[in-house]
């Protein structure tokens, strides 16, 4: 009986070639003809199960006229016990459809399709509904696990400098400018997007729509929802919907706002928001590979394609050596982030794109520090620093270049193709360049050309003293730039030793080319005679010109300034050292005929002790008039 009524149900035939059938089987024998009644009990218990089914289903469709439909009207997550009945329901229908009693009998099919039908337009709009209510709102404050800040500035200081080359300075002389590379995500940070007790009411409706052949609704509606969840979310991050045209036309303060935002953006757009994004598929759709994929893509895809636009319009913008270290900033986030896309999406096209853009801010990175090269070498601003102090051309490229030593390795990466097209200018360099890095070979010549433009711009100075005085302060900040820093290890030991030699060697310039008049007053040629007999008339014209040397010396020399305190005492010691020693030999030897004489202390105006204390007033930037040393003297 049981082989017979299984052999009627899997033929899966139309009801009068059954009848038939079972004709058939009686009349082999009288037992089989019992099988009429159990096949019609069967069909009568799955009628009534599908009866039940389908009214379910009816009464919860809102555009049913049943009376009853008002009550169904809470929402799903507030009626749990009914939510569980209607997916019982639709359950129900896909089982009963595959059944061959009920596959066979085109009204029942009917009725089933459009139960089936009401049922998934129902359930597509309680998912669309649970995945908008249970949204989590983006806790930006929140986000940061452990941030690590690096500002960096540059110092700040006044003077004159060129428009083209002041443009990337941004330095006035009440705060330097700082350079903030953002905060850094903590490696745990894990956040839900949607509510965590509708993940399972979400993936029970997901699993009934995609069985039921309705993937695509449940696909479309589910990105729908969570493409617009993302938009929310990158207007809360500050991030704007701009076309290329609309970025370029931003001023420079305002756009590098934007370009902070956006970094801090990607960072948490990859790392929280679409590994999110990526969890929350796998759980709703877990067991359709395909289709969470397809899912995930599609509600990526508007919110990746909206700060890659950004990047690409930064990338292909006016290049300028203020936006370098922001270009570099956003180079490494969308490096960083590649490696999270890559992993996380399947769309070839969005990874390529997300590829095109991170090659185009190298490049920007690449031609913007070759702008910044050119601007050193061509800044040509004429006039001197009055006092032989550091220019601000000096000041601006050793902040400049010590702050790109922090992104060493990127541009190490980026100048590597370029690397042979710049050997050549680094041949007079130090030997050690054949092991030195792409970026270090760059930086000697960068280094050297600000050497060569401020070797030019002493030419500016007239007085040979000062030109050495300039030189000394300019070259002694590089050379304190580099060792105080990461630029040390690039450059070099005998970097910073060669340039400290060259300090040395102008500050025996300066003493030859300052001192070696006054210096001239206390020799004894010319003067006739030994110290008994000599010309007092030649002796009160040396002391005279010495004075007068002296005297000059100290009213120009007191405005100049030499801002390292170690320099500064150095540079009066070895004055000190010609000096005294001499002025107190020549007084020894022939003060005294002086002395005894009327009027002595018109040529004896100084004693070696006044002299040093004098010499402690150089170099300080603030000039002093002939009648303040009178002063000090009487």
């Amino acid at each position: 009986m049981a082989a017979a009524q299984q052999i009627v149900k899997s033929l899966n035939t139309a009801k009068e070639v059954r009848e038939d059938m079972l004709l058939i089987f009686s009349s082999f024998d009288n037992r089989l003809s019992n099988i009429t009644n159990l096949i019609k009990k069967d069909s009568d218990s799955t009628g009534v199960r599908f009866d039940a089914a389908e009214k379910v289903i009816l009464r919860w469709n809102s555009s049913s006229s049943n009376p009853d439909t008002s009550r169904h009207s809470l929402p799903w997550e507030d009626s749990p016990h009914e939510a569980a009945e209607y997916l019982s329901a639709v359950d129900e229908i896909l089982k009963l459809v595959v059944d061959v009693s009920i596959r066979s009998d085109n009204e029942i099919m009917d009725r089933a399709e459009a139960a089936v039908q009401l049922a998934m337009s129902r359930l597509e709009d309680e998912f669309r509904l649970i995945l908008i209510r249970n949204t989590v709102p983006l806790d930006v404050e929140g986000l940061y696990g452990s941030i690590r800040r690096v500002s960096l500035s540059f110092a700040a200081n006044e003077g004159e400098i060129d428009e083209e080359f002041e443009s990337f300075g941004e330095v006035d002389s009440v705060r330097g400018c700082f350079h903030d590379r953002g905060a850094s995500l903590g490696d745990d940070l894990c956040v839900d997007l949607i509510n965590a007790d509708a993940v399972v009411e979400l993936q029970e409706i997901a699993d009934r729509m995609i069985r039921s052949g309705y993937e695509k609704e449940c696909v479309q509606t589910y990105s729908n929802v969570r493409r617009d969840a993302l938009d929310e979310y990158l207007v809360i991050l500050g991030v704007e919907r701009l076309s290329i045209e609309e970025v370029q036309k931003i001023e420079w303060k305002a756009l590098d706002e934007k370009m902070k935002k956006w970094i801090q953006a990607i960072k948490i757009t990859v790392r929280v928001l679409l590994s999110g994004e990526k969890r929350l598929c796998d759980q709703i759709f877990n067991g359709f590979d395909s289709i969470k994929e397809i899912c995930f893509s599609e509600t990526a895809k508007g919110c990746v394609m909206q700060l890659l636009n950004f990047g690409e319009a930064v990338a292909i913008g006016k290049r300028s050596p203020e936006k370098l270290f922001r270009i570099l900033d956003m180079y490494d986030v969308l490096a960083d982030a590649l490696l999270d896309l890559e992993m996380m999406i399947t769309d070839e096209f969005l990874c390529s794109e997300a590829k095109g853009v991170l090659s185009g801010l190298g490049e920007a990175a690449k031609g913007t520090f070759v702008e910044f090269e050119n601007a050193v070498k061509s800044e040509a601003s004429k006039k001197p620093m009055q006092n032989g102090e550091i220019h601000p051309l000096t000041r601006y490229v050793m902040n400049y270049v010590k702050l790109l030593v922090d992104y060493s390795k990127t541009l190490n990466l980026l100048l590597e193709s370029d690397e042979d097209e710049e050997d050549d200018g680094l041949q007079s360099e130090d030997s050690e360049l054949e092991t030195t890095t792409p970026f270090a070979k760059r930086l000697l010549l960068l280094i050297s050309s600000l050497e060569s433009n401020l070797e030019e711009k002493s030419k500016l100075y007239e007085d040979g003293a000062l030109h050495c005085i300039f030189l000394m302060n300019n070259i002694l900040y590089i050379v304190q730039k580099v060792k105080d820093s990461e630029l040390g290890k690039l450059l070099g030991d005998n970097w910073v030793r060669k340039r400290r030699g060259q300090v040395r060697q102008y500050a025996t310039s300066y003493l030859r080319a300052c001192w070696m008049k006054a210096l001239y007053c206390l020799k004894d040629e010319g003067i006739g005679g030994s110290s008994n007999n000599a010309s007092k008339v030649t002796l009160k014209e040396r002391f005279k010109n010495f004075n007068a040397c002296f005297e000059e010396i100290y009213r120009i020399q007191t405005g100049w300034k030499v801002p390292d305190p170690q320099l500064r005492e150095e540079l009066r010691i070895s004055i000190s050292e010609k000096v005294i020693p001499a002025y107190r030999s020549f007084m020894g030897r022939f003060g005294s005929q002086l002395e005894s004489g009327r009027n002595s202390g018109k040529y004896i105006k100084y004693t070696p002790e006044d002299l040093e204390n004098y010499l402690l007033d150089l170099f300080e930037g603030s000039p002093l008039i002939l009648h303040h040393m009178r002063r000090k003297n009487s």
